[in-house]
């Protein structure tokens, strides 16, 4: 994504933005200020930014949305904190709370991220001239900020594989999956059965994968269930294997994230060991109803045990609590891939299976619970006719 020129970031468009919904509104009904035709005195108090920091910012107009926003996962980042709890103790949060202010909370979104600028940690400026996007553009709002890995990965930016099926054939958007209420923190799932006022009282998820899964690759290929198409392997691996153990390719994992302040500009900066490719099938970590699955792909994460060591000695003694080979749900669907090729391309094919020589020796004891034991025989293949 090009950065933008400095004045294409704040023009107005005269001509589009008026005609809109957002167009009939007084400037200072968002962004405080005073509404005068002098500079110095229309911006005087202004709010440049008025959903940043204010979750609820928008709720006069869209109080359905704002009144959950705040506890969605792009908005409060509970997934960082439920990784860090897990690993950490009660004393220690003060210094974390310092490196998640200063390292993590730009990633941060808010309701103008996605609906009229691109998101600040990559720059900002709008979208279009403040014209209001009903759907987030996928490039300068989606991939804007989960580019490293879901950007690269589905549009196919990793040299040498190809994006996903969905974007490639399909020319699918992220929100063709991923609908308005899974964003902003709505229990979508939940509200088609249950119309109670519980369905509003759920706990908010903790993680990603908190929850119902959803989507579901089922949504769109039902004939893909068990014993519903004439596929031997969905027939036999329906119930076993996770769709992304066949049909996803190589995807990034990284390794050793550190966080500290430069010296020399005073800012906050992260730096990691190693970027590399991988595929990996491990035991499944988050075993559910809608989750069944015995063995999924696992995706290394950057955790260390000194991951946070410029902010305090020992922060996260309980680092053996969580795996750092996690569910990995890669963002590169392909009909046909390598392991897919044959039962046998799996089955005695040690390279595709986390097994314990390819863990560091000091996150052994994290992963016992995704490690693969013993890896799937080879089997007989029959031969055609």
């Amino acid at each position: 994504m090009a950065p933008l020129e400095p004045w294409e970031k704040v023009l107005v468009d005269l001509k589009k933005f008026p005609e809109t919904v957002h167009g009939h509104i007084e400037c200072t009904a968002c962004h405080q200020g005073s509404q005068s035709s002098d500079k110095e005195t229309a911006h005087k108090d202004m709010t440049a930014r008025p959903s940043e920091g204010d979750p609820n910012a928008c709720g006069e107009c869209h109080p359905d949305v704002a009144g959950v926003f705040s506890s969605s996962l792009h908005s409060d980042l509970q997934g960082y904190w439920t990784a860090l709890d897990a690993r950490s103790a009660p004393e220690n949060h003060p210094p974390l709370e310092q490196a998640f202010n200063n390292h993590c909370s730009r990633c941060h979104t808010s309701c103008g991220d996605c609906h009229v600028s691109q998101p600040a940690s990559v720059g900002g400026g709008f979208f279009e001239g403040h014209v209001f996007a009903r759907t987030p553009p996928m490039t300068r709002s989606c991939t804007a900020c989960h580019g490293s890995r879901v950007g690269n990965e589905f549009l196919g930016k990793n040299e040498g594989f190809p994006g996903d099926v969905h974007f490639r054939d399909g020319r699918m958007n992220c929100v063709d999956c991923h609908s308005g209420h899974e964003l902003h923190g709505q229990p979508a799932e939940c509200t088609q059965c249950h119309t109670s006022p519980e369905a509003m009282t759920m706990k908010p998820a903790d993680h990603r994968y908190d929850g119902v899964q959803s989507p579901t690759c089922e949504s769109c290929h039902p004939n893909t269930t068990v014993g519903k198409d004439n596929i031997e392997m969905h027939t036999v691996h329906g119930a076993d294997l996770s769709c992304q153990i066949c049909h996803s390719i190589t995807y990034t994992s990284c390794d050793g994230c550190h966080v500290a302040i430069s010296e020399k500009t005073g800012k906050p900066y992260f730096e990691t060991e190693a970027t590399y490719f991988t595929f990996l099938i491990g035991k499944n970590p988050l075993i559910s109803y809608t989750r069944p699955y015995k063995f999924v792909p696992l995706r290394h994460v950057p955790v260390a045990e000194d991951s946070f060591s410029f902010y305090g000695e020992d922060l996260l003694p309980n680092f053996n609590a969580a795996s750092t080979w996690v569910y990995a749900t890669p963002h590169n669907i392909q009909r046909n891939t390598p392991q897919a090729a044959s039962c046998n391309a799996c089955h005695g094919n040690a390279s595709l299976f986390l097994t314990a020589d390819k863990v560091n020796p000091e996150e052994l004891e994290a992963n016992q619970n995704v490690i693969v034991e013993r890896i799937p025989a080879p089997v007989e293949e029959s031969t055609p006719k």
